[in-house]
C-alpha cells in the first residue's frame, strides 16, 4: 500500500479515481488545486503525485517544476490536451508518465502501479555502484554525481541512466527502452526521446554533440563508455 496525492480540480475527476485507487488498497489524499500541494507534501508526504496539468492559479506544470526542485517523488500528469508538445512540456518539467484524458481509471490504476514498483526497486534491492569515468551511479544512495557533482536527476533520468550504464555499447530502439526502463509494453515513443535529451542536458559536455549517449541512426541510442569502459 502505498499513499498517493490526487490533484484535480475537477471533482467527478478526483471522485472517480481516489475510488479507484482505494480499490487498489493504496492510501489516497486529494487537493482541488495547486496551492494545497505544498502544505500536504509537507504534512503528510505521498509516494506518488497524480496531477493534472490545467489547475486553476498555479497550473500542474509549476507544481511539478515546484516538487521537482525538493523531491524526486514520482509524478503522474493527467492532460486534456492531446498534442505531442503539450505532453513533452510536462515530461521536461520532471513528469514521470502521463495518461490523457478522457482515461481508463483501471490504465491510471496500473501506470500508478507500475511506476510505485520501479520507485521500490530502486530503495530495496540496489547496492553498489556503476562508473564510467568521472560519472558514477551509487545504487545504494540512489544518487549520481559527474565529476564529484552530485547531478540532480528525476526518477526516470535515473533508472535510463542506471540501464544504460548496466549495458555499455548495446544499442536499443526507443520501443526497446520504453520496455526496458519504463515497463510498458505500449505508449508514446516520444517519451523516451524527451528524457534522453534532458539526460544529455546533464551528463554531456555538449548535449548538441554528445559522446556517451549517443544516438544509433536507425535503431535508437547507446551508451558510449569512457576509456577503459564501466564497471
Amino acid at each position: 500500500m502505498a499513499r498517493v496525492l490526487v490533484v484535480d480540480d475537477d471533482p467527478t475527476v478526483r471522485e472517480v479515481v481516489v475510488s479507484y485507487l482505494r480499490a487498489a488498497q493504496h492510501e489516497v489524499d486529494e487537493a482541488a488545486d495547486g496551492e494545497s500541494v505544498a502544505g500536504l507534501m509537507r504534512d503528510r508526504p505521498a509516494d506518488l503525485v497524480v496531477l493534472d496539468l490545467m489547475l486553476p492559479g498555479i497550473d500542474g506544470l509549476e507544481v511539478c517544476r515546484r516538487l521537482r526542485q525538493v523531491s524526486d517523488v514520482p509524478v503522474i500528469m493527467l492532460t486534456a490536451l492531446g498534442s505531442e508538445t503539450d505532453r513533452v512540456v510536462g515530461l521536461e518539467q520532471g513528469a514521470d508518465d502521463y495518461v490523457t484524458k478522457p482515461f481508463s481509471p483501471r490504465e491510471l490504476v496500473l501506470r500508478v502501479e507500475s511506476v510505485l514498483r520501479r520507485a521500490g526497486e530502486r530503495t530495496t534491492t540496489e547496492q553498489g555502484r556503476l562508473e564510467d569515468g568521472d560519472l558514477v551511479v551509487d545504487l545504494a544512495r540512489h544518487e549520481v554525481t559527474l565529476d564529484g557533482r552530485v547531478l540532480s536527476l528525476t526518477a526516470r533520468e535515473y533508472d535510463l541512466l542506471k540501464f544504460l550504464l548496466a549495458h555499455p555499447g548495446t544499442a536499443y530502439s526507443r520501443e526497446e527502452l520504453l520496455q526496458q526502463v519504463w515497463g510498458w509494453s505500449f505508449g508514446d515513443q516520444s517519451t523516451v526521446t524527451v528524457h534522453v535529451r534532458r539526460l544529455r542536458e546533464k551528463v554531456e559536455r555538449d548535449p548538441t554533440m554528445p559522446e556517451r549517449l549517443v544516438t544509433v541512426w536507425g535503431v535508437g541510442y547507446r551508451w558510449e563508455p569512457r576509456a577503459g569502459g564501466t564497471q
